[in-house]
């Protein structure tokens, strides 16, 4: 799991623990000082950027020779999407990315919506 922990001088440092070690302490000993847990960090690195689209997705692609049968889908369904000649689809914005997975049945369960 991930926490973070923000030291006296503002730096954040992600720690990552494993789920079987317990509850993560409060504060932390890092480099020589006291880190205190700090949950808006979390907050703040759960939530997807908005920068880095348009996002070609391999995840969702299908094969090369499948390519146009995807767009043909896509077309179908009324969730206009590019897609490459490799078969990889590109989405314009995490909501198009929405639209677009859940019409082809998909869920992504880390999709924070």
């Amino acid at each position: 799991m991930n926490f973070y922990y923000k030291k006296p001088d503002g730096e954040v440092v992600h720690v990552q623990r494993r789920f079987a070690d317990g509850p993560p302490p409060e504060t932390l000993e890092l480099d020589g000082v006291t880190a205190r847990r700090d949950y808006s960090a979390k907050a703040a690195a759960s939530v997807p950027s908005t920068s880095g689209w348009p996002l070609t997705c391999v995840a969702s692609g299908v094969n090369a020779e499948d390519a146009q049968k995807l767009r043909d889908h896509f077309k179908a369904v009324g969730v206009p999407t590019e897609v490459t000649r490799d078969g990889d689809p590109i989405y314009t914005d995490a909501a198009h990315r929405r639209r677009a997975l859940k019409a082809r049945g998909f869920v992504d369960r880390a999709s924070f919506a």
